[in-house]
């Protein structure tokens, strides 16, 4: 494959992938909004919607492994945190491993918000999943394993 090919190749991946980072966070907006029908509406910048996500992920994570994912200072990590603490959506608590450690996880009452976000973005995929076929579904499965397989050794070399 040529440079070329290569570029080309590369800028139609992530045009794609955008599409597809976009409506997943179009998905879970419409849900923090309740625009989708549910009752939850709550005001959070996109950023920290961003946030919610990525310790749902975890399920707790150390603030500074957050600050480093978000790619923001501690300090800037830690204000988003506190604002949502505050709003009880979030629970900062020593880890269980390391009690010098600071964790955040998803507060109990949040749980339920994050619940059904999953849930809207997951239908949304199940749309997707319906629409491009079966056989096209599997061959992005296997793809996305590779892909994953790529960047979690990418990931050991850090």
């Amino acid at each position: 494959m040529t440079k070329n090919e290569k570029l080309e190749k590369a800028r139609y991946i992530f045009t794609a992938g955008k599409l597809i980072h976009d409506r997943y966070y179009e998905t879970g907006a419409r849900y923090f909004n309740g625009t989708d029908g549910s009752e939850e509406i709550v005001e959070l910048s996109l950023p920290q919607k961003n946030m919610m996500m990525i310790i749902r992920r975890q399920d707790k994570v150390a603030m500074t492994d957050l600050a480093n994912q978000l790619g923001v200072s501690p300090s800037s990590a830690s204000a988003m945190v506190d604002r949502l603490v505050e709003k009880k959506i979030l629970v900062r608590e020593h880890s269980t491993e390391d009690r010098r450690k600071v964790v955040v996880r998803i507060s109990d009452e949040a749980m339920s918000m994050m619940d059904g976000i999953e849930k809207n973005i997951l239908g949304f995929f199940i749309e997707l999943v319906e629409r491009v076929g079966s056989e096209t579904t599997e061959q992005w499965c296997q793809v996305l394993k590779r892909v994953e397989s790529v960047l979690e050794s990418e990931a050991d070399k850090i």
